[in-house]
């Protein structure tokens, strides 16, 4: 099945980042998610135990992005993406963690890392 849920834009306050200064003073992460999932039963039933409910996934993806302190973008993508696939039983999963505000020295939009699960 090719049946996806999308969530754009969860954001969340983070402490991650290989500087001291990130882990201490923290910022703003955004994350995009994807998930990939057989919903014809909640196609037919229009029942929500039938389907991925994204309310809750987008709660958890916050709950991630402000729990733990990782040094870079992609393991806090690696474990969003661990923990929807086993929490929601998703067949797989896109995530996109956004660093808007990288310690980077130069005008730039985002920083992001996408990975696929």
């Amino acid at each position: 099945m090719s049946d996806q849920i999308a969530i754009t834009g969860i954001r969340g306050f983070g402490f991650h980042g290989l500087f001291e200064e990130e882990k201490k003073n923290g910022q703003e992460f955004i994350v995009d998610i994807r998930i990939t999932a057989d919903l014809s039963d909640a196609g037919r039933s229009d029942q929500i135990e039938s389907t991925i409910d994204y309310g809750k996934v987008a709660i958890r993806v916050k709950e991630l992005i402000e729990s733990d302190s990782f040094n870079l973008i992609e393991r806090l993508a690696e474990v969003i993406a661990e923990s929807v696939k086993k929490e929601f039983q998703a067949e797989s999963v896109e995530v996109t963690v956004h660093k808007p505000n990288a310690p980077v020295d130069l005008d730039f939009e985002d920083i992001s890392v996408t990975i696929k699960r």
